[in-house]
């Protein structure tokens, strides 16, 4: 004979919350010191010139200026010319 389940709660009902993950600005875009250039859960994207890790292993960076990416490490090249430049950039 058929029958209904009782009046429970549905199995479905669970889901997580975004991480909202992934690169937030891109090369060529300015950067404000402190600003989050990546967010990631490993170390996916390295920090490179003028950025550092976060715990979180997002990339930050440590000075104003323009995001580059050179393979998977991301560098900011600062926009004070009173700053050291990466020798690559030195002109």
């Amino acid at each position: 004979m058929a029958h209904k389940k009782g009046q429970g709660s549905t199995q479905n009902g669970r889901d997580s919350n975004p991480q909202f993950l992934g690169i937030k600005l891109y090369g060529g875009q300015d950067a404000k010191a402190g600003s989050i250039i990546v967010r990631q859960r490993g170390t996916k994207w390295k920090a490179g010139f003028m950025t550092y890790l976060a715990a979180d292993d997002s990339v930050m960076a440590k000075v104003p200026g323009t995001v580059r990416f050179r393979g998977r490490v991301v560098d900011v090249i600062p926009a004070d010319p009173s700053l050291p430049r990466l020798a690559m950039d030195a002109k």
